[in-house]
């Protein structure tokens, strides 16, 4: 039997996850139902489900079976959805269109966008902790919940927003523009890889190799997005391109021009798939997957 094309393959994790989302949504008091068609709005929107599919894959290249991820795999999808709800507010981005649809604030006013995003957060934590110690041990759970409370807060995400927020205050635009992406929008791709390897078992060298795979994927999908943003069509974008360029943003083509930055993105695929040729596995669709993040148009 043949194995599924990787488009293919990209579309039975994705099924697989968005049903298992759905499942996942907490049912609200009739009082605020708002909020929750407010959280609903934002997080069922599609998208590329990027990191769950890589938490996924990344489990099943390590010879387990994707499914016991599907909770923590949603909990980062619900992250990653309040990250771009607080990103496009006024105060933030302040954009008004987000996978082709008006933004969330746009839609229900900045306080309920604001709580929404907050709700998406906390609930990811709750989410996992309330997995059955049969399908994943404690020991590996809390170091799963560390692992995302720093790649989301203070020492990840976070930091890269405020940075970004600050970016006009850089002595050396290059050194805090590498700052911005890593923590920002590498940090919760790093930490997809990096959970899928504890979740599978991976040894701590193989672990490492991962996570360094993860870091170039991280920074080859935020060159390409600067690239987009410059080059990308609304259509396709699902947002509004040229964002980064009307709010004074830090990016790779505002500091080595379109070209360069071209180079750059190709520079950390080639560098992510020799961490992963290090590993004795088949990681071939982990390898597609950096492809894909290299090669989007979207």
């Amino acid at each position: 039997m043949n194995e599924p094309s990787f488009k293919e393959y990209y579309s039975q994790k994705l099924n697989q996850f968005e049903s298992y989302l759905k499942t996942s949504f907490p049912k609200l008091s009739h009082f605020v139902s708002v909020l929750e068609e407010s959280m609903k709005y934002s997080l069922f929107a599609g998208g590329k489900r990027l990191r769950p599919v890589l938490l996924m894959t990344t489990v099943e290249c390590g010879g387990k079976d994707p499914v016991i991820s599907l909770p923590i795999a949603c909990a980062i999808e619900y992250i990653h959805t309040y990250s771009l709800i607080h990103d496009d507010l006024p105060c933030m981005d302040n954009d008004d269109l987000r996978r082709g649809n008006p933004t969330n604030h746009i839609k229900f006013g900045e306080a309920i966008a604001l709580l929404a995003g907050d709700s998406l957060l906390t609930h990811s934590f709750a989410l996992i902790g309330s997995i059955d110690n049969d399908s994943i041990p404690p020991v590996k759970l809390i170091k799963i919940i560390n692992l995302l409370a720093e790649k989301a807060g203070i020492y990840g995400m976070v930091s890269g927003q405020v940075a970004d927020i600050d970016n006009l205050n850089a002595d050396n635009p290059a050194q805090k523009l590498k700052f911005i992406h890593s923590h920002k929008t590498g940090a919760l791709i790093t930490a997809s890889i990096q959970i899928g390897a504890i979740l599978a078992d991976f040894s701590e060298e193989n672990y490492n190799l991962l996570t360094k795979f993860g870091e170039e994927i991280g920074k080859c999908f935020q060159i390409q997005d600067d690239i987009l943003d410059e080059t990308g069509d609304r259509t396709r974008l699902g947002k509004t391109p040229g964002s980064d360029t009307r709010n004074n943003t830090l990016t790779y083509p505002k500091i080595y021009g379109l070209e360069k930055s071209v180079s750059l993105a190709n520079e950390s695929f080639k560098q992510a798939l020799e961490y992963l040729g290090k590993i004795n596995r088949d990681l071939s669709r982990l390898h597609q997957l950096a492809e894909f993040v290299l090669k989007r148009d979207h």
